[in-house]
């Protein structure tokens, strides 16, 4: 099926050509023919961001600053602007590669300046905090003399973490240089062949940083802080957190809050509902309790209702609303062109001696949701009165139908046209009649018997006959729905909505429960000759006479009713509410013709057309890193094509095993990353941007084909 494609790569880093710090630059020239020039010293500066973070230099969080979610399965990261970042320092003793800041999350309690994860910092100078006055936490060990000008009055943030819990949760310089990686992504259908390896555009990427602690899965506020660890690399190897803890510079922060996590994820509500063998909307058939008849109507969608008869006996009957779970028999042509009563809609089934009553009860309720809207009552009496005054003109005056070759595709008269020509009649014929005897109006030319002229000046009325006979020629009705199109359009609007199923009760569509059980989706088609019983049904208020009757056929021209739709009954619906369901008719993406809620778990979907494919995927929401709702990650290709699903990973399911003992913070080095060098088959060191690759969390799609 179609789809638009997007680049992205994951690059290792980017090395500087000079890390920041302070330079001497010293040239000494020696010619042998001449006395020695003298040495030139030349100093300088490579800045960075060494105490602070601009606000600018943050492209996004994830999870979202003040967010409010289920994130237990999601590892928060940090997108730069700055590509290279990062990678812009080096860490003492370090090799090139080795990022100079980490990403740390905290939980409620875990800070002893912010108890309350609500991102509360100690701000003071750069001198203050290497003099230990900034507060509690031993200070970065930061030689003064390497301070560039102006540093030692910037002004900058500063968090206290424990001993304790810094050795819990501080990722080695190994994981940490796994856990920064730059992100290159295209524009949509990005010019690009597959496969390839074109060198990086760094207006096309980022810097991301990620952390090593998925969040709670508990209901609790987090703070997650990009520190800097200048002056604490002895800490990141083997040397012990001093007991009075490390006050650690935070160059960014923002806080979110976790929910109950149920244990029940997108991945597992999408995989119940494929699992299910019958996706038809009807009620499952017991084996050898039906006659033939029967069971093909309950298979097709029909319940069994009670029912009353006119005569007051009480009985059941079969009831079928608009959705069929097989495309419906197409009915006879009927005697009349329309349903004039519920009673006529009535099926009698002969061999079970009980009436089907699907079409009866389309055609009330179409009736009873008109009676109850009395706007619509009265714009479709008007419509009746001026189509009425409009087929006595056409009929006393038939020269404005004669000759016209008016084609039922929309060839009519414009409606300016048909006014003016009626104007013209009226102006130019009655008062050369009012003037003329009796006698000489019944001889007439071209004058229709019935159309005498009374005294008084008005027309006389019509004869029955004579007006059905004008409004039953398909050349007049075209006139006719120009002549009265102001008081059409609104009745036919009505309709329109009427024959989509906009307002049909969920329980005339849903007639059973058990059609629909929770957590199930259902498929379905629609049958035509139910709207069209409904619809029938609303044309029959106000209906006095037959000629009425004849002029509902210039309302119910409605257009198609859906052909097919989709029922879905899940926590998905109310949780996960920017989901995205597709239909596909072959490689054509669909377009609902109408969505509905019912309820908070219950959407509906119609669509034009009947669907092959429908998928289920979960909202994009940028790139993330994480586990699955199995606790798993999809296993991919890092030769071929690249990043291609190989399997899940790991088997059996479950990330527990590449956890240190506490806080859920991934053991990188001492677990996983072994776990995945032998699960992908890989002879050399695994890559910061390979580890992204296995790590980066997709949306999550689920594809059902038509039952």
């Amino acid at each position: 099926m179609p789809t638009t494609t997007h680049r992205t790569r994951f690059l290792d880093h980017r090395i500087p050509s000079l890390y920041a710090g302070r330079y001497a630059l010293a040239v000494e020239q020696k010619i042998d023919t001449v006395a020695p020039l003298p040495a030139r010293d030349q100093r300088f500066d490579v800045r960075t961001q060494r105490f602070a973070l601009g606000d600018s230099e943050v492209q996004a969080c994830y999870p979202v600053p003040g967010g409010v979610g289920k994130y237990s399965q999601l590892l928060p990261h940090i997108t730069l602007d700055t590509p290279g970042l990062p990678w812009a320092m080096l860490p003492a003793g370090e090799d090139d590669g080795s990022p100079w800041m980490f990403l740390l999350v905290f939980r409620e309690g875990e800070l002893p300046d912010d108890p309350h994860a609500i991102g509360e910092v100690t701000v003071s100078t750069v001198a203050q905090l290497l003099r230990g006055q900034a507060g509690p936490g031993k200070p970065p060990a930061i030689d003064t003399d390497s301070l560039l000008d102006g540093e030692a009055e910037m002004a900058c943030r500063s968090i206290h973490i424990p001993a304790d819990l810094f050795t819990k949760l501080r990722p080695t310089f190994a994981e940490a240089a796994l856990l920064a990686h730059l992100r290159e992504g295209g524009r949509p259908d990005a010019d690009h062949v597959r496969g390839a390896d074109p060198e990086p555009n760094l207006d096309e990427c980022n810097a991301v940083v990620v952390a090593n602690r998925f969040p709670a899965a508990t209901a609790a506020r987090h703070v997650a802080h990009l520190v800097t660890v200048e002056g604490f690399e002895p800490y990141l190897r083997d040397t012990a957190a001093p007991s009075e803890g490390l006050r650690m510079v935070s160059l960014h922060t923002w806080t979110f809050e976790t929910l109950d996590d149920n244990g029940i994820g997108f991945g597992d509500l999408v995989a119940n509902l494929a699992a299910e063998p019958d996706l038809q909307l009807c009620l499952p058939v017991p084996p050898g309790e039906l006659d033939a008849d029967a069971r093909q109507r309950i298979q097709g969608g029909a319940t069994v209702l009670p029912q009353r008869l006119e005569s007051g006996e009480r009985t059941i009957a079969f009831y079928r609303g608009p959705f069929t779970a097989t495309p419906a028999q197409p009915l006879p042509p009927p005697r009349e062109p329309r349903l004039d009563s519920g009673g006529e809609a009535l099926i009698y089934l002969k061999q079970s001696g009980v009436f089907d009553s699907g079409y009866a009860s389309a055609f009330s309720l179409g009736r009873t949701v008109a009676l109850a809207d009395a706007p619509f009552r009265n714009r479709l009496l008007e419509f009746r009165k001026a189509a009425r005054r409009a087929a006595r003109r056409a009929a006393a005056h038939p020269e404005l139908i004669a000759g016209r070759a008016v084609s039922e595709a929309g060839a009519a008269l414009h409606e300016s046209r048909v006014r003016t020509a009626f104007d013209h009649l009226l102006e130019s014929r009655l008062p050369l009649a009012l003037a003329r005897s009796g006698a000489e109006l019944a001889t007439a030319p071209r004058r229709p018997a019935a159309a005498a002229v009374r005294g008084n000046g008005a027309l006389s009325a019509l004869s029955a006959d004579a007006l059905r006979v004008t409004v039953s020629d398909t050349h007049t009705r075209a006139v006719l729905r120009s002549a009265v199109r102001e008081q059409l359009d609104p009745v036919q609007e009505w309709l329109n909505r009427l024959a989509a199923l906009q307002m049909v009760p969920f329980d005339h569509l849903v007639p059973d429960p058990r059609m629909l059980p929770p957590e199930s989706i259902r498929f379905f088609y629609v049958d035509p000759g139910w709207v069209r019983a409904a619809v029938d049904g609303a044309l029959s208020v106000g209906v006095g006479h037959a000629l009425d009757e004849d002029l509902n056929e210039l309302a119910a021209a409605v257009p198609d009713p859906p052909a097919c739709g989709v029922l879905i009954r899940s926590l998905l619906v109310p949780n996960w509410p920017r989901t995205r369901y597709t239909a596909f008719h072959g490689e054509t993406e669909l377009e609902p013709l109408h969505r509905a809620m019912f309820g908070s778990n219950v959407l509906m979907l119609l669509y034009p057309d009947t669907l092959d494919t429908f998928t289920i995927a979960e909202a994009p929401q940028g790139i993330h890193f994480g586990i699955g709702d199995l606790h798993t990650i999809d296993l991919r290709k890092l030769s071929g094509v690249v990043g291609e699903y190989i399997k899940e990973f790991p088997d059996p399911p479950g990330f527990d095993k590449f956890l240190r003992p506490s806080h859920d913070v991934l053991d990188v080095e001492g677990a996983l990353v072994p776990a995945l060098k032998a699960a992908l088959e890989l002879q050399t060191p695994l890559s910061p941007a390979q580890f992204a690759l296995q790590m980066f969390k997709a949306p999550q799609l689920q594809t059902f084909a038509r039952p």
